[in-house]
């Protein structure tokens, strides 16, 4: 993640929706990833609305809003955008003591946020993210999307298991012999067929809530607009603005190495916000980027535009209102089993290999595990990147500190010590500069060679302040010379104001 180019410029050849609808071939592709997607996307949005608090058609509709959406003023193209587990985890305990109204009124200011924070530039803290954490994320992502498919494989008939096992290994097989069709729409029709031709007892995606048979329309949160409302919804909202934003970069930079493209950051920051606010005005409970999905998309599907991604909102539509009937009897193991592919495609492996463990340092490891462990044990992917950067920074900041040294020099004349500080210094590694001095030994005059270190902050200036104070304490006077421009105008700046003599 480079500090010079936090927004890429997209790689137009490979994303280009024109030339995708000059290639049949590659439209094929691009219309065939948005249904299977759609598929994937019905017992996502209902289980999402269900850990909301809200019913299932607030969580489809909130999914086709989304996706419909961010495809056209999104900044990843092919990134699939949705009701997600970690808005419905924010806002599931507003709705349980405040409703549906003020869910939506959430999501409204969450969008507001959203494009105000991009606006702002937060897309750019982006190159903060470690490879460690990164890594973490999608290790972490993977076992989420597995973990999340086990209530749909345990107290169930058994006759759900062959047909799981059929499942994977048509996903796995026919690419090996025809890409013409997605293996896992292949899958998705044969399993549904089996069932529906020898009538197999086996949950279905009917069997997980009633599937609308409406349009969504455009309404109002009724709600009062006062201070106490706002008391109410603003920091749900302010939770769901971040961990979405979170997310959705954090995808956006996965989608990029993947597909070796890159995109604008900042556009699909605000992006995200437009959706959110579209989706709450329809009567939605708002989202975010989905990784499974945009695996889906872009991993097991091979799509590349917002064809995709847009007719994925499209293809959901058609599906719950127009083909309910058709939808309810798809068996949930056939969306079972693209989903266990998805998250076997998505876990980095070779980052586990022995191999690997064995070559790379301990803190990067660490930095690793710790953004797995606490993603999948809070089950929500913003706390887990958060822990991880925040161990990785700690980690940083002490093995740079071990960096700084000061060397006593051979003495110039009989009443003059020397000493040369060097490395560079901030809070870390400026805290024991104080003890590397000897103010009883040192004569009468000290100087204080900083040619090879740099002042960063307060810290090391208050750390130098106390040095001079220590040897003026001792009737000497010590002489700080070396200063870079950077370093001696923060130290005129600060030195003598930060109350180190008390």
């Amino acid at each position: 993640m480079s500090a010079s180019a936090p927004n890429p410029i997209p790689d137009h050849s490979s994303t280009s929706v024109l030339a995708a609808l000059r290639s049949p071939r590659r439209l094929r592709t691009e219309v065939l990833a948005g249904l299977v997607v759609a598929l994937a996307l019905i017992p996502e949005a209902i289980s999402f609305s269900i850990i909301a608090g809200v019913d299932p058609r607030v969580g489809l509709f909130a999914s086709f809003t989304m996706a419909v959406t961010i495809a056209v003023v999104g900044g990843r193209p092919a990134m699939i955008s949705a009701a997600t587990g970690a808005v419905a985890l924010v806002v599931a305990p507003l709705t349980r003591a405040h409703g549906v109204d003020y869910l939506i009124a959430t999501v409204i200011l969450a969008g507001l946020l959203q494009i105000t924070l991009s606006l702002l530039g937060v897309a750019r803290l982006m190159r903060f993210i470690p490879r460690s954490v990164m890594i973490g994320f999608v290790n972490a992502l993977a076992i989420l999307i597995f973990s999340s498919q086990l209530p749909h494989l345990l107290g169930v008939p058994w006759l759900v298991y062959p047909m799981v096992a059929v499942g994977i290994g048509v996903i796995v097989g026919l690419p090996k012999i025809s890409t013409m069709v997605p293996s896992p729409l292949v899958a998705i029709g044969l399993l549904t067929v089996i069932t529906v031709a020898f009538a197999v007892a086996v949950p279905t995606v009917g069997d997980q809530g009633q599937l609308p048979d409406s349009l969504p329309s455009l309404l109002l949160p009724q709600v009062p607009l006062t201070l106490e409302t706002l008391r109410i919804i603003g920091p749900y909202a302010v939770g769901v603005a971040l961990v979405g934003l979170l997310e959705s970069l954090m995808t956006a930079k996965l989608v990029d190495d993947i597909t070796d493209t890159g995109s604008p950051k900042t556009r699909e920051a605000w992006g995200q916000g437009v959706a959110n606010v579209v989706t709450g005005l329809f009567g939605g409970m708002g989202g975010c980027a989905m990784i499974g999905q945009t695996m889906i998309n872009v991993k097991v599907s091979g799509a590349r535009t917002r064809i995709s991604t847009f007719l994925a909102g499209v293809f959901l539509l058609i599906l719950v209102v127009v083909l309910g009937d058709l939808v309810g009897v798809i068996p949930m193991a056939a969306l079972v089993a693209v989903m266990i592919m998805v998250s076997v495609s998505t876990f980095d492996w070779h980052s586990v290999r022995p191999s690997t463990l064995r070559r790379m340092p301990y803190s990067e490891t660490l930095v690793m595990v710790v953004t797995v462990i606490v993603t999948v044990g809070t089950h929500n992917l913003a706390f887990g990147v958060i822990a991880g950067v925040v161990v990785a920074m700690v980690l940083f900041a002490r093995r740079v500190a071990h960096f700084t040294e000061v060397v006593p020099l051979d003495r110039p004349e009989e009443h003059t010590q020397v000493y040369a500080v060097r490395g560079e210094l901030f809070f870390a590694s400026s805290n024991d500069l104080v003890t590397q001095f000897d103010y009883v030994g040192d004569p009468d005059h000290v100087v204080i060679d900083m040619s090879q270190s740099h002042i960063w902050d307060a810290s090391t200036v208050a750390a130098l302040d106390a040095v001079v104070h220590k040897y003026a304490s001792k009737g000497k006077h010590a002489e700080i010379v070396g200063l870079n421009a950077a370093s001696s105008e923060r130290h005129d700046l600060l030195s003598g104001q930060l109350g180190v003599e008390h």
